[in-house]
């Protein structure tokens, strides 16, 4: 059975995630149908005001909002370098948004900024825990994570940080982040399902690269993969390695070309130019306009949340703040509304380990996903094919639920 926080009454739009699940935030599950959506804008947003509220037995912790009883804490970066940074804002507008879509009387959210820094973040957690948050969301990037969790061993409360580095999490410690290891596992199992089993890869020699490099191998390895070849470049510099793959060519029945969306397009072009033409494989971070209208991307696949709920999310995040989100906006709405969810289901204490690595998982804006122990995720993705014009086609739907599984 599927619990849903109630809704504040704001338009949500033609909504994609089962009789009107996802517009009602977030679901618990419990073998109920879920839902899936990816893509969207980058426009700066625009921060809105939201009411003070003092803390009981504990200090006051920057802006707060929402009234309810159970206290969770956010830490975002709202600055760097001293400056206003427009994704930690549209991070913040999209746990307001959450809030008041549920009601606002289920939790009180307190927001500090962590400036971007581990110190601030080290800080902010601090800070949070000693305020009575039962729970920590954020911080976004790798290293304020790191020593963010050590503040929540110390309080002996989860947190749940937005990073994508697995290195950060641990038990108690978890990342609702769409990881590359998950995208390089949905691509491949697909491209394997279609018969492709000579693979070969052109990866940028860079961090990045270096973790996908490493989960493809393992996928290979897993899934009987021939892998053909595997060419590094640094970044930028793809031309030359994609002239040495054109001898492997005739081998390749694939190519993995996981480049991120701003550079993509110049390794589609440089592939184009080598006659390297074998069915090209990607990650979600291809899921950007800008990238999917180059004509050498038509044909491609890539593994991605689907597109109508983020779209939705936008729709109405967009009528609030008069202004688009960005695309990592949902990691705080979909937090807000998880830590709604289970303190409307669990009562004052909802965020045991037990509840939140739930085997059934969660329903959230970009769709179906669930916390392992280890403090990693699953998630539900689709497999997308690049059309004509940047259009996209779902050639193997996200699951809905994690039933059975």
């Amino acid at each position: 059975m599927a619990f849903t926080p109630k809704t504040s009454g704001i338009s949500t739009g033609g909504r994609a995630l089962g009789a009107g699940l996802l517009a009602m935030g977030l679901a618990l599950l419990a073998g109920c149908n879920s839902s899936i959506l990816g893509g969207g804008g980058n426009e700066p947003p625009a921060p809105i005001a939201a009411p003070s509220l003092p803390m009981v037995n504990g200090p006051t912790v920057g802006q707060t909002f929402g009234t309810g009883a159970v206290r969770v804490g956010l830490i975002l970066p709202l600055t760097q370098n001293g400056q206003p940074f427009a994704v930690g804002a549209s991070l913040s507008n999209a746990a307001q948004l959450a809030v008041q879509e549920a009601g606002g009387t289920d939790i009180t959210v307190m927001l500090l900024d962590d400036k971007g820094t581990p110190d601030g973040a080290a800080q902010a957690a601090s800070s949070e825990y000693g305020a009575g948050a039962q729970i920590v969301f954020g911080p976004l990037f790798a290293d304020a994570a790191r020593q963010a969790s050590a503040a929540a061993q110390s309080a002996g409360r989860p947190l749940v940080a937005f990073s994508t580095d697995v290195g950060v999490a641990h038990p108690g410690v978890y990342l609702l982040s769409f990881l590359n290891e998950g995208y390089v596992d949905r691509i491949m199992d697909f491209a394997v399902s279609r018969g492709k089993k000579s693979i070969g890869a052109l990866i940028p020699q860079n961090a990045y690269g270096n973790v996908v490099a490493a989960a493809f191998n393992q996928a290979a390895a897993r899934l009987g993969v021939n892998v053909v070849a595997v060419q590094r470049y640094a970044p930028g510099q793809a031309a030359q390695a994609a002239q040495q793959l054109a001898a492997q060519a005739g081998r390749m029945d694939a190519l993995f070309a996981p480049e991120q969306a701003d550079g993509m397009g110049a390794v589609a072009d440089a592939l184009a130019a080598a006659n390297v033409h074998a069915q090209l494989l990607g990650t979600g971070v291809w899921n950007d306009p800008r990238l999917l209208v180059s004509p050498n991307m038509q044909g491609a696949w890539f593994a991605a949340p689907e597109n109508a709920g983020f779209q939705s999310f936008a729709k109405r995040y967009q009528a609030q703040f008069h202004s688009a989100p960005t695309r990592l906006a949902t990691l705080a709405y979909d937090a807000i509304s998880l830590a709604t969810g289970m303190a409307r289901k669990y009562g004052a204490a909802p965020y045991t380990a037990q509840n939140l690595t739930d085997p059934s998982g969660f329903i959230g804006a970009d769709g179906v996903f669930r916390f392992h122990q280890d403090g990693t995720n699953e998630r539900g993705l689709a497999v997308l094919q690049v059309g004509a014009g940047g259009t996209t086609t779902v050639l193997s739907p996200a699951q809905r639920s994690f039933a059975g599984g």
